[in-house]
């Protein structure tokens, strides 16, 4: 396996290659015979990087034609062009086997380097120079490089799951080992035998509301669906009131929550096992663009075997993939585009959880209803349990779905329906959702003391003063911020700045100035996410560096109460 990562000039460009296998590293610049003789000698070899499928690949495969690689990186940057498109039939003939750690939902590379406690700083060679690199420049470039490949190796380690699913399924159902190079989702569109029926479908709101459905009290949200006026992706039923709570249902979904909640007593959070893929496999919803229907029934039955058998590692992969393929019906470039089966799975799973909350209604206080499933407190544990279980084994005999419970005697915190914390009491099991008080890792470690205050606070009852003002490691107060290509660069104060990303921290100093983003359209200047008004920026690597006296902790001990308010707590 082989990562590797280019950079191109107008005058010149280089690449960093490093091999796990050999360990070695080779440096190229403005060689494309010593390039050639690589590939040449690797081509079998799986190639990584990160925004490789997008980026790399292509300049690699221009310089292998003979082709300018600047007009190919103008081509895709500037221009905003697929990279396949330059040369269709030329790249098609150099194979290569890409693997691209990057995800369709990250930010960038230089945000995961931010998170992980690295050097973020920019290289100081611009990339619009007009003229060839010196000697210096070009060591300075390398060095850049470097990094960049060293980091995109340590984010494919901290999530090889991904690429594991990707080699599991290829090898189970014999593909060609080029298919390394797809996204889940075009891998799972060849594995069911998407047939892209569905561009020439004209049923997109023809969608069935299911016989099992039973709603009486709710049956006109269900009627909204029905009426052609409301057959518009835009269009939502706000503000309706169920079960005491208000919600919102709409054509992705629907769901309600308690906001600003915090109560004691016991909890229930019943969901619905692999919902949408469950629904999809009763109901054969979107069948009609598989060919292999089959294929997707076996990777759904075996996620859920192994969930049952409590094996994570085998269910790995499996879940997944389980969860790659119902979302495809909604992509048009996807060989399972349906939109109307898409519209069938979304419409009925938020109809069918609220015919449970209309059947359990009477006998628990609903706390909130998701997507795929809904929490609720019992008013009388001895009393209501036997009779809340039976109204969902009978609502499962009827759906075909199955529930999990999780019963908790504690507490909940919920700021909203994305936003929860649910504490045993009893056995010290905690459930936490959302980004407000999720344990973070590696890839998402930003303003990490705050998820810690609240957390200690709402469990241990440890005050957000103490959490925050016994830290002495840097890190942990860090915000990461990366702009977005709507942007064209970060002030610090009035000062433009040359990184796209940075790591700042609220300062004391009342004369650190605070940051900003520049639009590019309106060249209108707005405030980073969540940034103080005064900071210092450290973009160096941070890992270890203890907490200076110019850090202002008193701002993040109003952040974290601001934070413990939107759950109720202060």
């Amino acid at each position: 396996m082989l990562f590797y990562d280019f950079e191109v000039f107008k005058y010149d460009w280089l690449v960093v290659v490093k091999d796990t296998a050999t360990r070695t590293t080779h440096e190229i610049v403005n060689s494309p015979d010593e390039l050639e003789a690589l590939y040449e000698s690797n081509k079998k070899e799986i190639w990584c990087g990160f925004n490789s499928r997008h980026y790399d690949q292509y300049i690699l495969k221009a310089i292998l034609c003979g082709f300018d690689p600047k007009k190919v990186n103008d081509y895709i940057i500037v221009k905003g062009n697929p990279g396949w498109k330059f040369a269709p039939t030329m790249f098609r003939n150099i194979p290569l086997l890409n693997y691209d750690v990057m995800l369709g939902t990250d930010r960038g590379l230089k945000s995961f380097e931010g998170f992980m406690g690295h050097d973020i700083k920019e290289t100081s060679v611009p990339f619009d120079i007009d003229r060839k690199l010196t000697d210096a420049e070009i060591r300075e470039t390398f060095k850049y490089c470097n990094h960049d490949v060293d980091h995109a190796m340590e984010v494919f380690l901290k999530r090889t799951e991904e690429f594991n699913t990707m080699m599991y399924f290829i090898k189970h159902f014999k593909l060609p080992i080029d298919f390394i190079s797809k996204t889940k989702a075009q891998l799972a569109a060849e594995i069911l035998g998407g047939n892209r029926k569905g561009e020439s479908f004209d049923d997109e709101f023809q969608f069935p509301i299911l016989d099992c459905l039973e709603l009486k009290k709710y049956r006109y949200i269900a009627d909204w669906y029905r009426n052609p006026e409301n057959h518009n992706y835009s269009k939502k039923q706000d503000k309706v009131i169920v079960a005491g709570v208000e919600h919102t249902f709409s054509w992705g979904g629907g769901h309600g929550a308690r906001a600003k909640f915090h109560a004691s007593g016991v909890f229930l959070i019943i969901d619905v096992t692999a919902y949408y893929p469950s629904l999809q496999k009763k109901y054969k919803f979107g069948y009609r663009v598989m060919n292999h229907p089959e294929n997707f029934e076996f990777i759904h039955d075996s996620n859920i075997e192994f969930k049952r058998k409590g094996d994570k590692k085998a269910r790995q992969p499996f879940k997944i993939m389980d969860n790659a393929i119902s979302g495809q019906m909604k992509q048009r470039q996807s060989a399972l585009f349906d939109p109307m089966s898409n519209n069938s799975i979304c419409i009925n799973g938020q109809l069918l959880l609220l015919d449970l909350v209309e059947h359990i209604e009477p006998y628990c206080e609903l706390i909130q209803n998701n997507t795929d499933g809904i929490v609720i407190k019992l008013n009388d544990y001895e009393r209501d349990f036997d009779k809340l279980d039976d109204i969902v084994y009978e609502w499962e005999q009827r759906t075909g779905m199955k529930m999990d419970f999780d019963t908790f005697i504690g507490d909940i915190y919920q700021k909203d329906v994305n936003n929860y914390l649910l504490i045993d009491r009893e056995t010290g099991a905690v459930k936490a959702k959302g980004g407000y008080v999720m344990k973070l890792n590696d890839l998402s470690y930003d303003l990490p003391i705050i998820n810690r205050a609240l957390v200690d606070y709402m469990i241990k009852g440890i005050p957000v003063e103490r959490t925050i003002g016994e830290c002495e490691d840097l890190r942990e107060f860090q915000l990461v911020s990366k702009i977005s290509n709507k942007y064209t660069h970060i002030l610090y104060g009035n000062k433009p700045i040359k990184e796209k990303c940075v790591r700042v921290f609220a300062s004391r100093v009342a004369s650190d100035p605070g940051v900003k983003k520049v639009h590019a359209t309106r060249k209108t200047a707005a405030k980073l996410t969540n940034s103080p008004e005064h900071c210092f920026i450290w973009n160096d690597a941070v890992k270890g560096v203890p907490v200076p006296d110019r850090l202002d902790r008193e701002w993040y001990i109003n952040f974290a109460r601001k934070r413990l308010s939107d759950f109720g707590v202060m």
